[in-house]
């Protein structure tokens, strides 16, 4: 390796490893109750609005009862619309076949745009799906 590259290669994995470590991502959480106040451009977070959430439960995990909460990582535009492609597991579940359901049915949301200062903005944010059975008691 010459001493150009090796000197670029290090200097991208410096870089990497600082944006690996920062924990501010501009990313905001979305929950049914209180927006979970974070530091963001958005003085209110985007709100999902769908009346029946577009998720399907998969039926072999239901019937096995086998439940979790995936969390995606989303942005919507300012009118609120999510971006084609922009939908990603921030955290998954354990179960790829939730994991996979969650990003399915992630398509079908429809939100509220975020605001800044009153106005509608675009941006990046987390919004938990729950999977809970309802033949078993969980956790709320």
């Amino acid at each position: 390796m010459t001493r150009g590259r090796r000197a670029l290669a290090l200097a991208l994995a410096v870089v990497l490893a600082v944006a690996c470590k920062r924990e501010d991502d501009g990313a905001f959480r979305i929950s049914t109750s209180t927006p979970v106040s974070t530091p963001s451009d958005a003085d209110q977070p985007p709100v999902a609005i769908n009346p029946v959430s577009p998720v399907e439960y998969p039926v072999p995990l239901q019937e096995q009862g086998i439940e979790g909460r995936v969390l995606l990582r989303l942005y919507a535009d300012s009118v609120g619309a999510l971006v084609p492609d922009s939908t990603r597991v921030s955290e998954s579940s354990g179960y790829p076949a939730l994991d996979s359901a969650a990003v399915r049915g992630a398509a079908g949301l429809r939100f509220s745009p975020a605001l800044r200062h009153g106005r509608p903005v675009g941006g990046v944010f987390l919004q938990p799906i729950h999977f809970r059975n309802s033949r078993t008691p969980s956790a709320p």
